[in-house]
């Protein structure tokens, strides 16, 4: 049974409407589900208590036509993630997830920028100690460094895929997982600084809940 609204905690809801081919291929490269490819819809849920992502994905795969990529329980939350390539089965899956839970994807928390920082002309010893530890693109000596962290989690993923449609960035990482998310990009400064502005508009973009920050 879903926890009751009064102990389940919305973290974050979103539907990324078209994964771009770096993104996709990103998430996929960490994904211990079924994973996405570049042009498909995903559906990403964060909630407290973690356990009862099984439960609402659960919900999702019978009431639609989506794979799972992400069934994530961490100590304090949990993350699940359905995609396809029908966009409508996709929100008709997040629909019917909150529907269950109880809540609308507005009661979440709004993103809470923790730190956002430019490294320009990145030294070539910097840039190899980042890729050892890379999840997606390589970093290369004389690039300009992206740096985000935002709270909770999730909303790294919707800043990912914008900064990606907004400019020819590489993404070298996404981290969605926990109570913080990261996300490192590279390229050129004119292309960060589109990237940049693409992140700070869509995340400001983001109803819900107020957040103070890190909880």
């Amino acid at each position: 049974m879903i926890p009751p609204r009064q102990t389940l905690e919305l973290r974050g809801a979103l539907v990324i409407d078209c994964m771009q081919p770096q993104f996709a291929a990103t998430i996929a490269a960490t994904s211990e589900g079924y994973f996405p490819v570049a042009g498909e819809s995903a559906f990403w849920l964060e909630a407290r208590p973690g356990t009862v992502v099984n439960k609402l994905l659960d919900v999702a795969l019978k009431a639609c036509d989506v794979r799972p990529g992400a069934l994530i329980c961490e100590r304090s939350y949990g993350t699940m993630e359905v995609h396809g390539d029908d966009q409508g089965q996709v929100r008709e899956a997040g629909r019917r997830v909150l529907q269950a839970a109880g809540l609308q994807a507005a009661e979440g928390l709004r993103p809470h920028v923790l730190s956002e920082e430019v490294v320009r002309q990145i030294d070539d010893h910097q840039a190899m100690l980042i890729n050892r530890t890379r999840s997606g693109m390589l970093i290369l000596g004389g690039d300009t460094l992206f740096t985000l962290e935002v709270n909770p989690a999730v909303w790294v993923l919707l800043a990912a895929n914008e900064a990606e449609k907004a400019a020819p960035v590489r993404i070298v990482d996404v981290e969605n997982n926990g109570a913080v998310g990261r996300l490192r990009l590279a390229g050129s400064d004119a292309a960060i600084e589109a990237a940049g502005a693409a992140v700070r508009r869509v995340l400001a973009s983001v109803e819900g809940r107020a957040n103070e920050g890190c909880t």
